[in-house]
């Protein structure tokens, strides 16, 4: 007998599953909200760890999404409808604040820029779009930290190493998990010459339908021109363009799914 054509998507259905969750999912969860046979979903999970796709949640019997599901999730936005109409509306950003803007999103253990607007004013930091920075003193890494699940957040601060790009970046871990419990209150992301020295950085949390963070908007510049005051007086105007650029999320995710309905795999 032939093979179910939804035989081939299982691994796209588990990482779907595991993407629409805050907390580590075990195999017997993911077995009941498949409707997969729990060897058959082993086998799978066993190849999916091996390749990257999952990893393993610390100190937890459940799965996460691996660092290369990130990687492949951040390359399927780089459609030229999404840059166009992110780039119009950071464009439109960069003409409210005067200074650059930016939507990063989480890859592994670092925020990687998806798209970038720099400002008309020759005085500026130039970052390409493709560019990794740290988690642990940019604003939107630290809004990524502070707004992640304990456990992750937990895991993924065991596991980074708090190196010192200035001498405002926060090295010591209590300090910063102090700073992150602020900002997860405050839900603005703050970088006070914590990665450049002579550059303030302010970032807002893009939500998907589920209220998790999906990427970050962010607008800095240069202490000799900007303050850390006025940038964060755009938080309203910045909030109002994560609003939109999430609907371009959405509108990007929004194809059918073909996993819909799939059938119980037999093996």
């Amino acid at each position: 007998m032939a093979d179910s054509p939804a035989r081939y998507l299982r691994e796209l259905r588990v990482l779907e599953q595991l993407a629409r969750t805050r907390h580590p999912q075990t195999l017997s969860m993911l077995a009941h909200r498949l409707d997969l046979p729990k060897t058959s979903l082993m086998r799978l999970l066993a190849a999916m760890l091996e390749a990257g796709f999952v990893i393993k949640a610390p100190g937890e019997q459940g799965f996460l999404p691996g660092t290369r599901a990130a990687r492949l999730a951040v390359s399927l936005l780089g459609t030229p409808h999404f840059s166009r109409a992110a780039r119009t509306i950071l464009s439109r950003l960069v003409e409210a604040t005067g200074e650059s803007c930016n939507l990063t999103a989480r890859e592994g253990d670092s925020m990687r820029y998806l798209e970038r607007v720099e400002t008309p004013q020759p005085l500026r930091l130039s970052m390409e779009v493709g560019t990794h920075v740290p988690l642990h003193c940019t604003a939107t890494g630290k809004l990524a930290l502070a707004l992640m699940d304990e456990t992750e957040r937990r895991a993924t601060l065991d596991r980074i190493t708090l190196t010192g790009h200035t001498l405002r970046t926060l090295t010591q871990r209590n300090a910063l998990e102090h700073d992150l419990a602020v900002i997860r209150r405050q839900r603005i992301g703050v970088d006070r010459e914590e990665f450049i020295q002579g550059m303030v950085a302010v970032a807002v949390p893009v939500i998907d339908g589920k209220g998790r963070m999906i990427a970050a908007i962010a607008s800095h510049g240069p202490t000799a021109r900007v303050s850390l005051r006025f940038l964060l007086d755009q938080a309203p105007g910045m909030r109002k363009a994560a609003e939109d650029m999430g609907k371009v999320f959405a509108e990007t995710a929004a194809a059918p799914s073909s996993t819909d309905g799939a059938g119980k795999d037999r093996e």
